[in-house]
C-alpha cells in the first residue's frame, strides 16, 4: 500500500514537473525573441504588400485579357456587319468552280403554265445551204467541218469549164465595147467639125450601142453564175489563175456544219452540198394537243428545260403557231426562238418547254430552285452593289407548278434573281454565319 502510494506521488510529481516546463518554455521563447518577433511583422507587411501588388498586376492582367477579348469581338463584329447578315461577296477566285446565273424575273402565274413537249432546230432563218451556180468541179476546201467563217469568207476553190467559156466571152465583148465606144467618141467629134458625115456618125453610134448591149448580157451571164460586179470587173486574161477557177463564200457569219463535196466531185447548179449554220439563237418545236390551241399565242415566255443539261435553263418566245394539226398526232406545232449564246444548244435535243399563257398575271415567277430559306424565310438571292456580291431578300412565295414558283412580294419585274447556283450562295452564307456565332 505504501509503494503504491509513493509511486503515486511520484508520478504526479512528474505530471507537475512537465507542466511547468511546457509553460516555462513559450515565455522563455518569447523572451528570447523578442527581437526577432519585433522584425516578423515587418516582413510579414512586405509579403502582404507584395502580395497585394500580385494581386493588382493579375487584375490588370484579367482586365487587359477581358479588353483584348472585347476588342476582338468587337472587330469580329463589326467585320460581320460589313459583310452584312444576308450578304454575300466572293473574290474571283472563289466564283470560278461555282456556277451562278441570273434571269430577270418575269411577270406570270404558276397556275397558267403548259408544260409541252420540245426539240431543238437550227433557226432556218440562219441557214445558209451553199453550192455553186454553174456545173463545176471541187478544187479543195478552205474550210473543214466546225470552223467559224465571216460573211464573205472563202470556203472552197472551184474549176467549171462553163464559167471560164462564160468569162471568155465577156473580155470580148468588153473589148469590142472600148473598141466601139472609141471609134463612135471620135466619129462624133470630126461631125462637130463638120469632117464625117452624118451618115458615119449613126452608124458608129449603131455599132457602140450593140457592143455595149453584148457586154451588158455577158456581165449579167457572170451574175448568174454568182460572180460580183466587182469580181467580174477584175477579170484579167493575164491572170495567172485560170478564167475556169472561182470561190465559193458564205453569205453568213457562222459554223460549217455541213459538206457532202469531196476533192475532184462534180456538182450542178442544183446542189447545195456546204451547209453554214450560225447558231446564235435557235428555234425549239413544241406539240400542243388542241384542246390548248385556245390559250396560245404568239409573244408568250417559253422555259426550256433539258434532261441533257439539268441545271441549265433557256428561255425564249413564241413566234408562230402553226395553223395545221398533224394528221397522225392530232398535235399543233409551235415555234419559239431561243437564245444560244454559249452554244450549248444542239438541233435534235428533246426537252420540255413551259409556256407562260396568262400575261397579265401580278404575281412575278422564278424557278424553285432561286428560293433558299433563311431564318425558315423565304428567300431569293439578288445582284449586290460590286461584282461578286449577292444579297438575299426575302420574299412571299404563292403557287408552285411545273418547276417554278409565283412571288408576290420581295423584288420588282425584271429583276435579275440568281436562278442557277442559289443553294450554293445560301450555304456559304449560313456557313458564314455559323462561323460567327462560334467566334462570340
Amino acid at each position: 500500500m505504501n509503494r503504491t502510494n509513493h509511486t503515486y506521488r511520484r508520478l504526479s510529481y512528474s505530471i507537475a514537473l512537465a507542466l511547468m516546463v511546457g509553460l516555462a518554455g513559450p515565455a522563455a521563447a518569447e523572451t528570447g525573441g523578442k527581437h526577432a518577433d519585433h522584425e516578423e511583422p515587418k516582413a510579414g507587411h512586405e509579403e502582404k504588400e507584395a502580395g497585394h501588388e500580385d494581386h493588382q498586376g493579375h487584375e490588370e492582367e484579367e482586365t487587359g485579357h477581358e479588353d483584348h477579348e472585347g476588342q476582338g469581338k468587337k472587330d469580329s463584329h463589326q467585320g460581320h456587319e460589313e459583310v452584312g447578315a444576308d450578304a454575300v461577296h466572293l473574290t474571283d477566285e472563289q466564283l470560278a468552280p461555282l456556277t451562278i446565273r441570273t434571269a430577270p424575273a418575269e411577270p406570270g402565274s404558276a397556275e397558267s403554265l403548259l408544260s409541252l413537249p420540245a426539240t431543238v432546230t437550227f433557226n432556218a432563218d440562219r441557214v445558209a445551204m451553199i453550192g455553186p451556180r454553174v456545173r463545176a468541179k471541187l478544187v479543195r476546201m478552205s474550210k473543214g467541218l466546225g470552223d467559224s467563217v465571216s460573211a464573205g469568207e472563202v470556203i472552197a476553190e472551184m474549176d467549171s469549164v462553163a464559167l471560164g467559156q462564160a468569162k471568155a466571152a465577156y473580155l470580148k465583148a468588153r473589148a469590142r465595147f472600148e473598141t466601139a465606144l472609141s471609134h463612135f467618141e471620135r466619129q462624133k467629134a470630126l461631125n462637130a467639125e463638120q469632117i464625117a458625115s452624118d451618115a458615119t456618125l449613126v452608124e458608129a453610134r449603131g455599132r457602140y450601142r450593140e457592143a455595149r448591149a453584148d457586154r451588158d448580157a455577158a456581165v449579167e451571164t457572170l451574175r448568174l453564175y454568182g460572180l460580183s460586179r466587182e469580181a467580174i470587173k477584175a477579170i484579167d486574161a493575164n491572170s495567172e489563175q485560170p478564167l475556169s477557177r472561182y470561190s465559193l463564200t458564205s453569205p453568213i457569219d457562222g459554223v460549217l456544219q455541213r459538206r457532202d463535196v469531196s476533192p475532184g466531185q462534180t456538182v450542178g447548179p442544183e446542189s447545195t452540198p456546204i451547209h453554214v449554220v450560225d447558231t446564235d439563237t435557235v428555234w425549239l418545236e413544241m406539240d400542243a394537243f388542241e384542246k390548248q390551241i385556245a390559250d396560245l399565242a404568239v409573244g408568250q415566255t417559253v422555259r426550256l428545260s433539258l434532261p441533257a443539261l439539268p441545271e441549265q435553263g433557256f428561255q425564249g418566245r413564241v413566234d408562230w403557231i402553226s395553223r395545221e394539226l398533224a394528221a397522225g398526232s392530232r398535235t399543233l406545232t409551235v415555234r419559239a426562238v431561243i437564245d444560244n449564246p454559249d452554244d450549248l444548244l444542239r438541233a435534235g435535243m428533246f426537252g420540255t418547254a413551259t409556256v407562260q399563257t396568262d400575261g397579265h398575271a401580278g404575281a412575278l415567277l422564278v424557278p424553285v430552285g432561286a428560293v433558299q430559306r433563311l431564318e425558315d424565310k423565304p428567300h431569293v438571292f439578288v445582284l449586290g452593289d460590286e461584282p461578286g456580291a449577292f444579297r438575299a431578300k426575302p420574299v412571299n412565295v404563292g403557287h408552285e407548278s411545273n418547276g417554278m414558283v409565283e412571288v408576290s412580294s420581295g423584288i420588282e419585274a425584271g429583276q435579275p434573281v440568281v436562278v442557277e447556283g442559289a443553294f450554293d450562295l445560301m450555304s456559304i452564307l449560313t456557313a458564314g454565319g455559323r462561323s460567327a456565332a462560334h467566334s462570340h
